[in-house]
């Protein structure tokens, strides 16, 4: 028998919650006693009482609660004050940002408290039922273009009206991945004309299946030379193999030849100036967004256009976003979101809850944590230890 804890979260604006009550029944059988803290799910739709009839001990007492915890499980991570409070030996599972909180993964192996981070899972089909980085990405692809919608000061779909016809507006997507496919999807549902530019041809099919034009330099007829190699980032969130939009290597590619890279740009350019809305989706992970809207680019745009850009909180795909901000340069909304799952908390939580209780069941064996450092899903999502004293 082990005790997992499903604590509130303490990040300003985090709404979600790491297990659900439809989730509770599949950890209990694999032989936990689950501890809720009061009130964790109530931002996301799920009240005490649900977790209380689905089988979990809810509590108050944040302090008694973490020292009874074999697993925390979490959305945003613990602070330092939580990691004090867990007995050495215990684990934390969530996203943990490796490359932001090295301080924080000192202070656990100091504990002896191990963490598994959802961003450091492996590439594979086995862990594709934990990837909880491609289930974040669809919420924000979807909520991207809501938010477009909304700030664009015209229709998304053609309109036969008594006043005449309504053209539909135009919607430009950078990044066939995950975030990408979903944000072309939703565009199409509200009526929009979509075009959609990835630098892998692979994507190309996925994209017109969706009711899309598949926008690339070799498809230019002016001006278009196609690219030697692709650029060197993640185009949507594909954090597994198998994941929608996934090829070669993880997904990944090689670097930009810089003839490449200018040909890049003067395609987006023209697409970008022709578009009424235009969503971003290209990140790398641990390192800063590449730049692939510029200011110029933006001046060019029609006045009342929007951009969203899913980058923003590693520095921004477009040049003039602002995390967090909505920025008005000339005559165009830049919209930098930052944490659009929680913006959607229940079915975020309901898929986050999904990827956290995979990643746990796939830590135990026979009732008991069973920490197997030979496999890629252990080894690869540990980033601290339980009870080694030194960051993984």
């Amino acid at each position: 028998m082990f005790t997992v804890l499903v604590p509130n979260e303490t990040k300003a604006g985090e709404t979600r919650v790491a297990l659900v009550p439809e989730t509770v029944a599949r950890v209990l059988k694999a032989g936990a006693n689950i501890l809720v803290e009061a009130g964790a799910g109530e931002a996301a739709g799920f009240p005490d009482r649900q977790y209380a009839e689905a089988g979990a001990t809810v509590s108050a007492d944040r302090a008694a609660l973490l020292a009874q915890a074999d697993v925390l499980l979490t959305v945003s991570g613990p602070g330092a004050d939580d990691v004090a409070r867990l007995k050495p030996g215990a684990i934390v599972l969530g996203f943990l940002k490796p490359q932001a909180n090295a301080s924080l993964f000192e202070t656990m192996s100091a504990r002896g408290v191990g963490g598994f981070a959802l961003e450091r899972l492996p590439r594979t089909s086995r862990a594709q039922k934990m990837d909880a980085l491609s289930s974040m990405s669809t919420v924000a692809g979807y909520r991207a273009v809501l938010l477009a919608a909304f700030r664009l000061p015209r229709f998304f779909p053609l309109l036969m009206t008594a006043a005449g016809t309504i053209p539909p507006a135009r919607a430009f997507v950078l990044g066939a991945g995950v975030a990408g496919l979903t944000a072309i999807a939703t565009a199409r549902r509200l009526g929009a004309v979509v075009e959609a530019f990835d630098v892998r041809p692979a994507v190309k099919e996925e994209v017109e299946s969706l009711g899309a034009t598949f926008v690339s330099a070799a498809t230019e007829p002016v001006g278009a030379t196609a690219h030697p190699n692709p650029i060197d980032v993640e185009l949507g969130g594909n954090h597994a193999a198998g994941a929608s939009g996934a090829s070669g290597s993880g997904a990944y590619a090689s670097e930009l030849s810089q003839a490449a890279e200018r040909a890049e740009r003067e395609l987006l350019a023209r697409h970008v100036a022709a578009a009424d809305v235009v969503i971003t989706t290209a990140v790398v992970p641990g390192r800063k967004a590449p730049l692939l809207i510029t200011g110029d680019m933006v001046a060019a745009m029609r006045p009342g256009a929007v951009i969203v850009d899913l980058a923003a909180d590693s520095g921004g795909n477009c040049e003039l976003t602002r995390a967090g901000e909505d920025v008005l340069a000339h005559g165009v909304h830049v919209l930098g979101p930052v944490n659009l799952a929680a913006t959607l908390p229940g079915h975020a939580s309901q898929m986050l809850s999904r990827n956290l209780s995979a990643l746990l069941l796939h830590l135990v064996k026979d009732g008991a944590l069973a920490l197997d450092f030979t496999d890629d899903i252990t080894a690869g999502s540990c980033v601290a230890r339980p009870g080694a004293g030194t960051p993984a």
